[in-house]
């Protein structure tokens, strides 16, 4: 939405492949199975039947393991899974630093909103320091609802009481993305940071 278009007064920050690295996408769940030497192909079909329970809260990490990796006995441990897990999630310093600064304009607030199993999620609000600087986390696992269904993005303008058109997504998926318009958000496709800020920057939205 180019300068002119409705003020910018909330932006919504995807937090894998934004603001931080996949936490347990597929690459990492692949160099998972290659760490341990379990069974990619079982692994993922488990991983797929269990997906969306995991990532809405209703499946903890613990049977999640069970399910997918610790259903037989294994010369691994639930720890060292865990371990590995959470060691794959790394910041996008110039991405991160960026929303750290806007989360603290004036006029534009800033909340996540993103698609993560619970354990995981709260690891990487407290290892990244997030709540200092997101005061609304409108993830999966704590609303019920995955990107892209409308309704996790409708719940989200809601709960801020924001007009959709005055609201931007960062998210690095199309899909995701398509599903913001459709519901009448403005919307960045995250490609890398200096696309963010001139995107940002075109919106209207003070950068520097």
């Amino acid at each position: 939405m180019p300068r002119g278009g409705p003020m910018v007064t909330m932006i919504f920050w995807d937090l894998g492949g934004v603001l931080l690295t996949n936490g347990w996408d597929r690459d990492a769940r692949q160099r998972a199975a290659a760490r341990f030497g379990f069974d990619w192909n079982e692994f993922e079909d488990r991983h797929e039947h269990v997906a969306a329970d995991f990532e809405t809260g209703r499946m903890d990490l613990d049977d999640y393991l069970e399910r997918t990796i610790l259903f037989e006995p294994r010369a691994f441990s639930r720890d060292d899974v865990r371990a590995f897990m959470f060691a794959q999630s790394r910041e996008n310093a110039a991405a991160l630093d960026l929303a750290r600064r806007l989360s603290g304009r004036e006029g534009c607030r800033s909340a996540v909103l993103n698609n993560e199993s619970l354990e995981l999620n709260l690891y990487r609000i407290e290892r990244f320091r997030l709540r200092e600087h997101f005061s609304l986390f409108f993830s999966s696992c704590f609303v019920g609802l995955r990107k892209p269904d409308p309704a996790i993005y409708r719940l989200a303008l809601q709960v801020t009481q924001t007009p959709a058109s005055a609201a931007v997504l960062v998210d690095d998926r199309a899909i995701n993305t398509d599903a913001a318009t459709r519901v009448g958000m403005q919307v960045i496709h995250y490609r890398q940071v200096e696309q963010l800020r001139a995107c940002l920057v075109e919106m209207g939205v003070e950068v520097d």
